[in-house]
């Protein structure tokens, strides 16, 4: 497949009554994208912390609660992402959250892919925030996964993860087209660091980046209580791909999908022939940098 129609969510969290509401929240938004023609559907990091409403308002306002209530719903939120990628025929990155893993005491921040056919894998946050670090105490995952799909190789990067160029580097060498960036932030600087980390790896990768973050309040759950974002999809600001880079984009705060139709034959092209090759002139930094600094 070369052309792909990807959907990117501002997601807002809701306080669930049971996890009948949440299906039918979630049921809506795929089946949305779904008839808008939507292939791959990306949800944010931590849009899985509205299931620590389940639990009760003392349950969802303590932070350690939260992130087991949330936890032991995954095997549902599982088996909901597949019937829908499934009855939908789309691949959906489901929103990220906590998952306690055996034999370790504190979670990581999983993100899962879904398609047709099941669950396809998971990519665990690498590197944590000072809030994940310090107070939260998730753990960063191992290792970084590629996901060799019908619709492409894709790959992911957490929220923070995308502010490392090294991360996106080495799954664009492994192959991928398209990185997925899910994020949570909560105030305008924070965005504005994932926003420009994700423009940034288009730019040097020649790729196609998918930034869909949490937006709005959320009274119930003190990790999430605000969120700043607007969703989009970018690209290299080269031939073939709108000028800014910005193939769309949600306006800032307001829940909805931004949709773009990207082009893996354009993706080869711009890395192959493009106004500059990024892509390409990548290991020429690698002896520039083994010469030293000279200070002048």
């Amino acid at each position: 497949m070369t052309a792909l129609t990807i959907a990117a969510a501002a997601y807002p969290l809701d306080f669930l009554t049971d996890f009948a509401a949440y299906e039918a929240k979630l049921t809506d938004w795929v089946a949305g994208a779904a008839d808008h023609g939507a292939q791959l559907l990306v949800f944010p990091e931590y849009g899985a912390m509205e299931l620590g409403s389940l639990g009760g308002r003392a349950v969802a306002g303590d932070l350690e609660a939260c992130l087991h209530e949330v936890a032991r719903w995954k095997p549902q939120v599982d088996l909901l992402h597949q019937r829908l990628a499934r009855h939908y025929g789309v691949h959906i990155l489901g929103a990220s959250g906590p998952v306690f893993l055996p034999g370790r005491d504190r979670p990581v921040n999983r993100a899962t892919l879904y398609g047709p056919d099941g669950v396809l894998g998971h990519q665990d946050k690498q590197i944590m925030t000072r809030f994940e670090r310090e107070t939260w105490f998730v753990e960063p995952g191992t290792g970084l996964t590629l996901f060799d799909t019908a619709l492409g190789r894709i790959g992911v990067v957490i929220c923070y993860d995308s502010e490392f160029p090294l991360l996106s580097r080495a799954l664009v060498e492994a192959g991928a087209e398209i990185l997925l960036a899910p994020s949570c932030t909560d105030s305008l600087r924070g965005f504005s660091r994932v926003r420009v980390g994700a423009m940034a790896r288009a730019l040097e990768n020649q790729c196609v980046v998918v930034h869909a973050p949490t937006v709005g309040l959320c009274d119930f759950c003190p990790a999430v209580d605000e969120n700043i974002g607007a969703a989009a999809i970018y690209g290299p600001p080269d031939l073939g791909f709108p000028e800014s880079g910005i193939f769309a984009e949600t306006p800032l705060n307001q829940p909805g999908w931004a949709y773009a139709t990207v082009s893996r034959a354009d993706i080869a092209a711009v890395r192959r022939a493009g106004g500059v090759l990024n892509h390409m002139h990548w290991d020429e930094q690698a002896a520039r940098i083994a010469a030293g600094v000279t200070r002048a």
